[in-house]
This record gives C-alpha cells, structure tokens and sequence, in this order.
C-alpha cells in the first residue's frame, strides 16, 4: 500500500526552536498495509521502518514502513 505522512514537530537545532513541517512517500505491506487501510485520513500514528530510494532508477526516498502505531486517542 503506498501513502504519505505528514509530520510537524518543534525540533531543538543549535541551542534555538525550529518549526519542522514535512511530508514524505511510504509503503506498507501485510499487517501495517492492514492497519493503515483502516485508519482514518489524519490519524496520529508512529511509524518505524527504513529509508530507499523509489527505485533502481530513482533518487526519490520512500520510507518502508515496518511497524505501525497508532498514538492514544486515534
């Protein structure tokens, strides 16, 4: 299953608070596939896995989401 997460954090960088706001490419498959499937559009959840490129061809990131949380009150 291909989605996209939309993350935003305040983030500590050289001792100053900086606003970070981002959203990248994933896949999931089996029981993440699963759970995603079934979460609602804006779901809070925390997601594990690793980073590799689209494709042999692509330098686009993906992540490969390999475990899937969903956080309390979602």
């Amino acid at each position: 299953m291909k989605f996209r997460l939309q993350h935003d954090s305040v983030q500590t960088e050289a001792g100053a608070a900086r606003k970070v706001s981002c959203e990248i490419a994933a896949v999931a498959f089996e029981r993440e596939a699963t759970l995603l499937a079934a979460a609602r559009l804006g779901s809070n959840v925390k997601v594990t896995g690793f980073l590799a490129a689209k494709s042999r061809t692509s330098r686009s990131v993906v992540l490969h989401a390999t475990e899937v949380e969903f956080k309390e009150g979602d």
